[in-house]
């Protein structure tokens, strides 16, 4: 057994044994152990008493309490916590689960990342704002605040404490303030309405999930949909167009009345009665309307709000239509007043013509599609003859009413597809579109001199306007506006100076020429007026007998000053200047009483062949036509033919009608030119036809071409299959003849066997 000597102050020195020296270290500990007790009671007391009196301030208020255990991941989450989204205590259990499933997942790892950087001590504080989902559906507003909890033996975060404040309210408005200052940002910089009309639907549908908007401008008494971006189309393209009035739907009430309209089911409500069906396959349900109005209180359309339930709006929901309204006014009147300012600057005020801005836009417009497309326009520099003449005698007011009457009758004069403008004073232009050839502007200015100087009463005082116009060519006399206005204005000046009341193309020798074909249709328009025109008939022939069987009408004018004129000329002609029908008119009288005349010097089963133009086919009074040249000369309508090409069907499918009529008089139809339009097979599928001629084009290349050989033979057996009579023109020689007949061609016209002769001269072929 060992001993220990202890020394002690101030006594004497004692013996210890080794048992004695354990006992006294168990009572230090037990000393130590009891201090430690009670300072972890004390401190535990202190904390239940922070916590109580923190969680009793957290009840007086609307905010969450939320504690987290970090050692054991438990988490507490106060009743009002809870609450907040919408749950009872017992719905949520106390779990860090519950908040990951709650937490708007695109928050989640910010929130997670932000709380471990102050956790670890990486930041000093710890706020942040998050969205939370709410029972039901919708998601909250969030502002988290926390504060941690140590231990005092080793300084180590042992809680995590803190509160969940709804903020909601505050982040609406803030957003809501933010997106309207984007809109308004919009407006000022001129943003298209359209696109403004969707932002600003989109905005309160974000406010409000489910909810649908639309606004509607109110066009004259009509309703058009400006922007409607989440609903269908096929319910915006129903309504977009409809008449307001006290009966129709939501927003044609409020239009019409100017007052809010709330309709809390469609499917019920007598305002939607004669609508509804338009409505309820979408699913729309409810509908509220406000009325948009400008700064003057007129009204300008209306703002609409769906659900695809039934549903009348809450406080918050009634402001917001209110605003959305205010809104879209803001926008409503902006264009509003932009198409005012536009129409000023780029309308005429006197005469409602385009303004010289709106016509140099224009020019600019046409000269850089033209520059793309190859493409050709006229410009007509037009100015009043002696108009200050009118001024000083009779007044400016006077003045202003001739301006008006001659800005009236150019406008009617010329095309839609033109453009007419007064650049000024007594100063007109004119933009001349789809120039095919260098007599189209003439045409349009010979009527505009025609119709301008018509006489008129003013101030009781006859006037007989007359003008002036100079014509210039894009790009021909001018490739830009400058030039362009340039040469018009030497033309019209040539015009002035060779004695007004004219025109003049900025090249001389246009207008020579220009007024060489108005001299030509003078004379034409007199020619088939006075039935000075003749006619020569070329005759058809059987391929297998040889017979003489019919022949075709060829109308010639021989002038005693112009000559011979081909047929291509003035045909093309009598078309332009609208005299076909008059000449086709006599063709048909003249062609019959000719086969008359045959009939009576006892020929027979001779057909004669009528070109017809295809323009023809859409007047009404062509079967009329055929009845009286048919009924006068007694002769069958079968041994008629009129002969047809097959831009007839092209021109317009209402000429079917007339065909079909002429077919029911008894007339016989044939296909001219077949083969040389663009879609012949589609005009068999609508013609009803009885013969097909084969075109010259063809027949010439049939010995030279094995192709146009192969096309022939298709051609005629396409006849022969569907019933037709195939007849070749153009044939010239034995050859072509011989082939023709071998493919089984039925008949032949053409210089081998007869040009084209006077009726006379058939009489003998016939009669030989």
């Amino acid at each position: 057994m060992q001993c220990a000597a202890v020394f002690m102050p101030g006594d004497n020195m004692k013996l210890i044994t080794p048992k004695a020296s354990l006992q006294i270290e168990i009572e230090q500990l037990k000393t130590e152990l009891s201090h430690l007790k009670a300072s972890a009671k004390k401190q535990s007391k202190k904390l239940k008493q922070s916590e109580q009196r923190f969680t009793l301030a957290m009840e007086g208020v609307n905010d969450g309490l939320w504690d987290w255990n970090l050692k054991t991941n438990e988490v507490y989450y106060s009743q009002k916590w809870k609450s907040m989204l919408g749950y009872s205590p017992e719905e949520l259990s106390d779990s860090f689960s519950t908040w990951e499933k709650l937490v708007h997942p695109d928050d989640k790892d910010y929130i997670l990342a932000k709380a471990m950087d102050y956790i670890e001590g990486r930041t000093s504080s710890y706020e942040v704002e998050m969205r939370m989902q709410h029972k039901n559906g919708q998601y909250v507003y969030v502002l988290s605040r926390g504060l941690l909890v140590k231990t005092e033996s080793n300084d180590k975060p042992c809680q995590f404490i803190g509160t969940h404040v709804n903020i909601t309210n505050r982040k609406r408005a803030e957003e809501l303030n933010e997106k309207n200052a984007e809109i308004l940002e919009m407006v000022a910089i001129g943003a298209p309405a359209s696109k403004v009309y969707d932002a600003i639907a989109l905005l309160y549908e974000s406010r409000y999930p489910g909810m649908r908007c639309s606004m509607l401008e109110l066009h004259g008494s009509k309703l058009i949909h400006g922007g409607a971006p989440s609903l269908p189309q096929a319910y915006c393209d129903a309504v977009s167009g409809l008449i307001y009035g006290p009966h129709v739907g939501s927003c044609g009430t409020s239009t019409y009345t100017g007052k809010r309209v709330l309709v809390e089911d469609i499917e019920t409500d007598p305002k939607w009665k004669d609508i509804k069906q338009f409505a309820l396959p979408h699913g729309l349900r409810s509908c509220w309307s406000e009325p948009i109005k400008n700064s003057q209180g007129e009204v300008l359309g209306a703002f609409g709000m769906y659900y695809n339930h039934p549903a009348l709006p809450n406080d918050e929901e009634l402001e917001d239509l209110r605003a959305a309204a205010r809104l879209a006014g803001i926008v409503m009147e902006r264009d509003q007043a932009q198409r005012t300012i536009k129409a000023l600057a780029y309308t005429d005020e006197l005469t409602g013509l385009s303004s010289r801005a709106s016509f140099c836009m224009h020019v600019d417009e046409m000269i850089s599609q033209s520059k793309r497309h190859g493409e050709r326009f006229g410009l007509m520099y037009v100015d009043l003859d002696n108009f200050k003449s009118v001024n000083d005698s009779l007044g400016h007011d006077v003045g202003d009413q001739l301006l008006k009457v001659v800005a009236n009758r150019l406008k009617e004069t010329c095309r839609d597809i033109d453009l007419v403008a007064r650049l000024g004073g007594d100063e007109f232009c004119v933009l001349i579109k789809e120039v095919s050839d260098d007599y189209d502007a003439a045409y349009v200015a010979q009527r505009c001199l025609e119709s301008i100087h018509k006489p008129l009463e003013l101030s009781a005082r006859k006037i007989i306007p007359e003008c002036s116009i100079g014509i210039a060519y894009f790009p021909d006399d001018g490739e830009d506006l400058s030039r362009l206005l340039k040469a018009a204005d030497i033309s019209l000046y040539d015009a002035k100076h060779k004695g007004k009341n004219q025109y003049a193309f900025y090249k001389p020798e246009l207008t020579k020429r220009a007024e060489r074909q108005f001299y030509v249709e003078h004379l034409l328009r007199e020619a088939i007026l006075k039935q000075q025109l003749s006619l020569v008939y070329q005759p058809q022939f059987d391929v297998d007998t040889g017979e003489l069987i019919g022949v075709e009408a060829l109308s010639r004018w021989n002038h005693r000053e112009l000559g011979e004129v081909p047929p291509t000329q003035f045909i093309e002609i009598a078309e332009k200047i609208g005299m076909i029908k008059p000449l086709t008119q006599w063709v048909i009288a003249t062609a019959c009483e000719q086969l008359l005349m045959w009939h009576q010097q006892g020929g027979s089963d001779l057909r004669v062949a009528v070109n017809v133009s295809p323009t023809l086919f859409s007047d009404k009074d062509l079967p009329q036509m055929i009845k009286e040249s048919t009924g006068n000369t007694g002769i069958d309508a079968s041994e008629l033919v009129l002969e047809v090409t097959e831009s007839v069907v092209h021109t317009s499918k209402s000429n079917l009608p007339i065909v079909k009529e002429l077919k029911q008089l008894g007339t016989t139809l044939a296909l001219d030119d077949f083969g040389t339009g663009y879609s012949s097979f589609a005009s068999l599928k609508h013609l009803e036809i009885d013969s097909l001629k084969i075109d010259k084009y063809f027949v010439n290349d049939i010995l030279k071409d094995k192709n146009v050989l192969l096309l022939v033979e298709v051609m005629i057996d396409i006849g022969r299959r569907l019933g037709y009579r195939t007849i070749a023109e153009g044939v010239e020689s034995q050859e072509q003849f011989n082939v023709l007949k071998s493919l089984g061609c039925d008949a032949i016209q053409g210089y081998l066997l007869g040009r084209p002769m006077p009726g006379y001269e058939i009489a003998k072929m016939q009669f030989h």
